[in-house]
């Protein structure tokens, strides 16, 4: 009796993701992402979403009416086509379709849920212009198994559960499926509900009863890395386990899970494959103008977590709906050549105020590490951060330091994605750019003059906060950039690279702050100008700046390294060539020890697997990568808008905050400080 009730609860919340996911694609479809009009009739009560998810659902709608404006494509001369979706719940599929003509020679049937066909039922014929374009010729009634039929000329409801195959092949031939004509077969988050051994009948009857037709399924992939874990996590507490994870997790289990069921062929390709080989430059434009956007890494990882697959059989094997010929190219993983240890900071369970990401973090003395802004965790609730937050290191832990702040009426500044440079030779560190919001960019530099450090038993450090406004003209109104310390005629800059604006998505121009005088100075810079970036990172190095990746204008990860060399008359551009060459990435942090350049985490979409540490050596150009080992640790390790210190008398690597808005899965903050162990690297 009590599996009988799980059994319902399980079903239940499945059926609930319905009613979630229709709100989230009316969202999208309202605010011009997708056309159609007909979402609306659907949903009681409608919600803006965030456009994380705005941008989530869009790719979806993207993917799944691909495939099915191929296949209409591809049988037009068919003198008859069915499309078959299954838990088709409250999607507008043959509305949308039916208004624009395409369902010519064509029936739409749908199955899901009895209750969930009952309340599409009641909507259909609530709505008269839903019910004008199914020309009902059947009403609703209770077949003889006790399942629910609505039926109009081209269009056909079927409440049942998809779990019992043997009465769904009953149900389908008395609605008159014809196992002979076209079929494209739907199921969109759908199979990954059902037990494994559930779901692989449905794919193996389909392939049984159809003599030429397309399986196109849309769902979730790799729960294996740190965004998978917690995408994991997520339904689990809705109760809506993903089965289809354990055993198929990848695109080639998902490829031969179809293969050996019976379809010849069979494509898959995840979404960010599909994001930049299928939708147009012009379309990807326009979507970044629908709102304002700053959650690259969520989306790139969003992407990559879900797949769209389209298997064959019969006259339908020669399509290649998915075949990719130009943009977009997957990588194969990069050789390992060894693995850094992760472990927990001695203290750090103990510390609180760096849940956050989007921060900055600058180490102004061995045993002192400042952080400022970003978004994150305190007192119980999410948001953005103006604290000034300090860690000292006594007796071999790291601790949280009280900081007083003088002389400043300043109420704590709340920005993300700035740059925080500790300058040695003047004993402060400046902050400067970052944003509020994708459209409130901050405007001021703050200088941090550290005063004294107390009593260090009692954790204190006071700090003088100024603040300072720049010409409107200058490179401060930038985010997501970097800036580093560079040296010219014996006089310290600091040079301020790429980031965006309101208006660029990627710049590529550059400034040189005096840092005593906080004013701009011209210098000369020869040679090529490299790609615009943000997201990328900067490192001083030999006089220099060493610019390492980015995200570029087109949204794709780079793959570049160039060293902003000294010259007699200033600087000049210098692309430094690895082999192998890196996997593009962005959003990691990097540091020079020794003419070997480290790249930490951040995110790449070219290959599967998740980045860890790659080390260039900066004079001959040779990569090696390193996994990172986060066994030890009892939460997923996010590595991307983190910030990173170098403790090197340690050869260790002090990692401070991370993650992100885990698209509808919830926010992840990284629990605690972690040590990566450097010492077999350098």
């Amino acid at each position: 009796m009590e599996g009988k009730k799980s059994l319902r609860r399980e079903r239940e919340a499945v059926q609930g993701t319905n009613d979630s996911s229709i709100v989230s694609k009316c969202s999208m479809a309202s605010l011009g992402y997708f056309q159609d009009e007909f979402l609306q009739y659907f949903v009681a009560k409608k919600s803006r979403r965030a456009p994380l998810i705005n941008w989530g659902y869009f790719i979806r709608a993207k993917a799944v009416d691909h495939c099915i404006r191929q296949f209409l494509l591809q049988t037009q001369n068919h003198s008859k086509r069915q499309i078959l979706s299954l838990g088709a719940g409250f999607d507008s599929l043959y509305f949308r379709l039916k208004a624009s003509g395409y369902l010519d020679k064509t029936v739409v049937y749908e199955v899901d849920f009895p209750e969930v066909i009952r309340r599409k039922t009641l909507m259909i014929k609530g709505t008269e212009k839903l019910a004008e374009l199914v020309a009902i010729t059947k009403e609703a009634k209770c077949l003889d198994s006790g399942l629910l039929e609505f039926s109009g000329k081209d269009y056909k409801l079927l409440g049942i559960d998809l779990n019992d195959v043997v009465l769904l092949d009953k149900e389908l031939k008395e609605l008159g499926v014809d196992p002979s004509c076209p079929t494209l077969l739907l199921a969109e988050v759908v199979l990954t509900y059902m037990e494994n051994i559930r779901s692989s009948a449905v794919i193996c009857w389909a392939a049984d009863y159809f003599s030429s037709a397309q399986f196109v399924v849309y769902e979730q992939i790799h729960p294996e890395d740190p965004f998978g874990q917690v995408m994991q996590q997520h339904f689990i507490h809705l109760n809506s386990k993903l089965y289809a994870l354990s055993e198929y997790p990848n695109h080639e289990g998902q490829r031969k899970r179809f293969l050996y069921s019976g379809w010849p062929k069979c494509q898959v390709i995840n979404m960010n494959e599909f994001h930049f080989n299928f939708i147009s430059r012009s379309d990807r434009r326009r979507i970044e103008t629908l709102e304002p956007f700053d959650e690259f890494e969520e989306w790139h990882l969003k992407c990559s977590h879900y797949f769209i697959l389209v298997a064959s059989k019969g006259s339908l094997i020669q399509n290649s709906t998915l075949s990719i010929s130009t943009g977009f190219l997957v990588m194969e993983p990069p050789a390992i050549c060894g693995t850094v240890s992760v472990f927990l900071c001695p203290g750090s369970t103990e510390i609180s105020g760096l849940r956050r990401y989007g921060h900055c973090s600058a180490l102004f003395r061995p045993d002192v590490v400042i952080s400022t802004g970003g978004f994150g965790e305190k007192n119980g609730q999410h948001g953005r951060l103006g604290d000034i937050h300090a860690l000292i290191s006594y007796e071999g832990k790291w601790r949280n330091a009280c900081v007083k702040i003088n002389e400043s009426d300043n109420g704590g500044d709340e920005r993300l994605f700035h740059s925080m440079t500790w300058l040695s030779d003047y004993e402060r560190c400046l902050i400067l750019g970052g944003r509020y919001s994708p459209i409130s960019p901050a405007s001021k530099i703050l200088c941090l003059k550290f005063q004294q450090l107390t009593n260090e038993k009692q954790h204190r450090i006071e700090v003088k906060v100024t603040e300072t406004h720049l010409k409107e003209t200058d490179c401060s109104h930038r985010w997501r950039h970097s800036a580093s310390e560079v040296l010219f005629s014996g006089q310290t800059y600091l040079f301020i690279y790429g980031g965006r604006s309101v208006r660029e998505l990627a710049l590529k121009d550059w400034g040189f702050l005096h840092p005593e005088k906080l004013l701009w100075e011209k210098i000369s810079v020869e040679g090529s100008t490299p790609e615009g970036r943000h997201s990328h990172s900067a490192c001083s190095w030999n006089g220099g700046a060493v610019i390492a990746g980015g995200l570029g204008a087109e949204g794709l990860p780079l793959g570049t390294i160039f060293f902003l060399k000294p010259s007699i008359s200033g600087f000049c551009w210098q692309a430094i060539d690895t082999c192998p060459p890196v996997v593009p990435r962005y959003s990691h942090t990097a540091h020079v020890h020794e003419g070997k350049l480290l790249l930490v985490g951040g995110i790449w979409i070219h290959s599967q697997s998740v980045p860890g540490v790659s080390m260039i050596d900066m004079n001959t150009g040779q990569t090696y990568e390193y996994q990172i080992d986060t066994s030890p640790l009892q939460w997923p390790l996010m590595l991307h808008n983190h910030s990173s210190v170098l403790l090197q008398d340690e050869n260790r690597l002090l990692i401070l905050g991370g993650g992100g808005n885990c698209f509808s899965f919830g926010t992840h903050l990284n629990r605690h400080l972690v040590l990566l162990d450097l010492a077999s690297i350098l």
